[in-house]
């Protein structure tokens, strides 16, 4: 039996069965075809369904692979499930964790939180499998079926050639009964890091691959109880890597990341004896584990030049790479998705023109060279390059031990969290300046703890005028705009994190909760208002 044998995550949640697609003599023409159905796909999938957009998911499985793959999932993608309705059996069954400590030798350094604030619903992370991350989208999907949203999956479709044309692209699919083809409006490439319509459409990476090696380890550990915490060790004492990563996740499995070199046998490091023998030097020769799943990996900081091809838009992995430090892979693909599926619905509904989708490829390309940047920043960290770099890094975690102003300089990795778009063609100029930067436009709105729940949870996935401490205008008085007011009292944390020194203020806030607009009420007027949601949907304001 091998390693991945023992593995108990795998779902054939979609088999193959025949469509009447298959059986047309012309190519069956769908609005949004999802290629790829793994977390960003069903994401996508399921966020369009939810507004009503039909969507159409190929997957070249049958379900959900095994191997934990992402384990940490951000504050963000648990608001963004929150909102499509599954982050609660996630955060059920995923492990909780704020807290993260930073050894150097045997030392410990330093420690942090991330998340000191109350006032909101989600926690910064919580770890858990992506097979159950998976699961749970896919269950909601099977929920969202149920209650009658457009939403098909076909799985052990896979895809083998794309025509794209000036209003659809057409796409070659082949099934274990043999070959068909379908037409789409509009292709979402999630197809995952090889990209087979990446390369179908002559497209490539543009970045950088590291020259060094980590091996993943997924250990279920008996009779021993670390703390639910990040732990990340520069130079180990136990030697089995230059550098090692410790977290729990769920049914008593412990992920470990060894960092052990470029000029390394892969096969021969993925031996069971091998993997062994370096779990045991680090927790010691008495502790009883099993190993569960095991991997090696490289960095990897890269993305494409483009993420929109004519009728095709990229997300997720098969738009841009980055190393696993920081947990930026998955977060940011979930990222991609909330911000991609409110502009085709608008589009496909005629309430957008397509050039709305440019704003997508914009925003999330400043997203992704943002993860790239701070990826790239942690790998040099983690794995000097020079015996200066090397001094360099092991001084400054020295004097983090002591000393507050030297923290700020380790990087084991910057934890995830969403991008700020201050470049976005959707944002209104600041009229609200000495308001709390955190809310400027651009920014996704923070949660703040309200009368009867949470912010996130009553601004939802559409266009809201949020007015606190004042009415604002009325949105029934904008011709045409779907655009609902939530009026809230200057209280608490909505205050601090909204308002700061000003008495009061309007936000205008976009369908994936970032702050498209904010005004004091004397300028929030109707004029105001309208040409902000206007620009927010790409009505004007677009190069």
């Amino acid at each position: 039996m091998t390693i991945a044998d023992r593995y108990p995550l795998a779902y054939r949640a979609y088999p193959y069965a025949r469509a009447a697609d298959q059986d047309r003599t012309e190519p069956a023409r769908h609005p949004v075809v999802v290629v790829g159905g793994g977390p960003v796909g069903m994401a996508c999938a399921l966020d369009l369904g939810l507004r009503g957009t039909p969507v159409l998911v190929l997957d070249d499985h049958e379900g959900i692979a095994t191997g934990s793959r992402a384990i940490c999932f951000s504050k963000r993608s648990l608001e963004i499930a929150h909102r499509l309705g599954c982050a609660q059996p996630m955060t059920d069954k995923g492990v909780v964790w704020n807290i993260g400590k930073v050894f150097h030798g045997d030392r410990k350094v330093y420690e942090f939180n991330l998340l000191p604030e109350d006032g909101h619903r989600h926690p910064a992370f919580i770890n858990l499998q992506q097979p159950y991350f998976e699961k749970c989208l896919v269950d909601r999907i099977r929920e969202a079926q149920a209650g009658g949203a457009p939403i098909e999956i076909r799985g052990r479709n896979r895809v083998e050639a794309i025509d794209t044309q000036a209003d659809h692209a057409l796409l070659d699919v082949m099934t274990p009964e043999g070959p068909y083809r379908i037409a789409a409006d509009w292709v979402v490439a999630c197809d995952g890091a090889g990209s087979p319509l990446r390369k179908m459409l002559g497209m490539s990476f543009e970045g950088q691959v590291f020259r060094d090696s980590f091996l993943i380890a997924d250990v279920r550990i008996r009779d021993v109880a670390f703390p639910t915490e990040r732990w990340f060790w520069f130079d180990p004492p136990s030697k089995s890597g230059a550098s090692q990563l410790l977290h729990r996740q769920p049914d008593d499995t412990w992920r470990i990341d060894f960092q052990i070199g470029w000029d390394v046998d892969r096969a021969e490091e993925l031996k069971e004896d091998n993997v062994r023998r370096r779990v045991r030097d680090m927790l010691g020769a008495d502790v009883a584990f099993d190993l569960v799943w095991t991997s090696i990996y490289t960095f990897q900081c890269r993305r494409m030049t483009r993420f929109h091809k004519d009728r095709v838009l990229f997300a997720g992995d098969s738009a841009h790479q980055v190393s696993p430090f920081g947990a930026r892979g998955a977060n940011s693909g979930i990222q991609d998705t909330d911000n991609l599926a409110w502009k085709l619905h608008l589009v496909l509904t005629g309430k957008a023109p397509a050039t709305l989708l440019d704003s997508y490829e914009a925003e999330r390309i400043e997203a992704a060279d943002e993860n790239i940047l701070n990826s790239t920043r942690a790998t040099d960290f983690i794995s000097p390059k020079s015996a200066m770099s090397r001094i360099f890094r092991d001084a400054v975690l020295d004097l983090a031990e002591h000393h507050d102003f030297a923290r700020p300089l380790v990087n084991s990795g910057r934890l995830s969290v969403p991008c700020t778009h201050d470049a976005s063609p959707l944002n209104t100029p600041d009229a609200l300046p000495d308001a709390p930067a955190r809310a400027r436009p651009g920014s996704t709105a923070p949660d703040a703890g309200i009368a009867g729940g949470f912010l996130l949870d009553r601004l939802g996935g559409g266009f809201r005028l949020l007015c606190i401490g004042c009415e604002g205008p009325d949105p029934d008085a904008l011709p045409g705009a779907e655009l609902t007011a939530l009026r809230l009292p200057p209280d608490g944390a909505l205050a601090e994190r909204y308002l700061g020194a000003e008495p009061a203020a309007v936000y205008l806030v976009r369908p994936d909760q970032i702050i498209a607009a904010r005004w004091t009420p004397a300028a929030a007027d109707a004029a105001a208002v309208a040409a902000a949601l206007s620009r927010a949907t790409g009505q004007e304001g677009i190069a």
